[in-house]
């Protein structure tokens, strides 16, 4: 599964939160970018982000002076972060949910940066989406499980600990459709083997 840091734009520029509107536009011209990181002002501090909407909603739109104007006025600070092993599928949904255009990608540090187009040019790439890779895997844990059961008994600590792996990643598979499943593989399991309800409760 691609992730943030497989698709993210290294070279990205960054510029003081006391620089001009002026100073960020002469900036994003020289190698065409459409968005600059706002530099920390210590190490606690948070990043900050200028994009070109906010330069043309914000100064442009009312008539401002761009030399007058400083990045800090206009920026988004704190902006929204994304960790490099985000999965790309992720890092779409959360650009949706908060509209974004852009996000800096930091692990301890600024890595980069990754934009709609980044996640646009990789959405053809033919790989699966995680929800339809789950799901493989679930049938594949599933099947597994019940061959430990049949092996070991529906009773058995094996056959607990088989079907904890088939829940767990049911919830994962949940999780991505923000839909619960009507029935788990666990509970049909159950109805067809109600004796297993009692592997559950655990020894201690």
């Amino acid at each position: 599964m691609l992730t943030a840091a497989d698709v993210m734009t290294k070279d990205v520029a960054t510029i003081r939160g006391s620089a001009t509107v002026k100073d960020a536009i002469d900036l994003m011209k020289v190698r065409d970018w459409k968005a600059l990181i706002v530099e920390r002002r210590h190490e606690q501090d948070a990043y900050g982000v200028i994009t070109e909407s906010d330069i043309v909603y914000k100064v442009i739109a009312y008539g401002k002076d761009p030399q007058k104007i400083r990045v800090y006025e206009i920026m988004t600070k704190p902006c929204i972060a994304i960790n490099p092993n985000l999965g790309l599928e992720y890092v779409a949904r959360l650009f949706a949910n908060w509209k974004l255009r852009c996000a800096p990608v930091i692990r301890g540090e600024l890595l980069g940066i990754i934009s709609l187009t980044d996640i646009l040019a990789h959405s053809s790439s033919g790989e699966k989406p995680r929800s339809v890779i789950l799901e493989e895997e679930l049938e594949r844990e599933v099947e597994k499980a019940r061959q430990i059961c049949q092996e070991k008994g529906p009773r058995s600590r094996e056959c607990a600990a088989a079907w904890d792996a088939v829940e767990e990643m049911q919830a994962e598979i949940s999780h991505q459709r923000a839909m619960k499943p009507a029935t788990t593989a666990f509970e049909e399991y159950c109805n067809e083997f109600p004796e297993a309800l009692e592997a559950r409760v655990y020894d201690t």
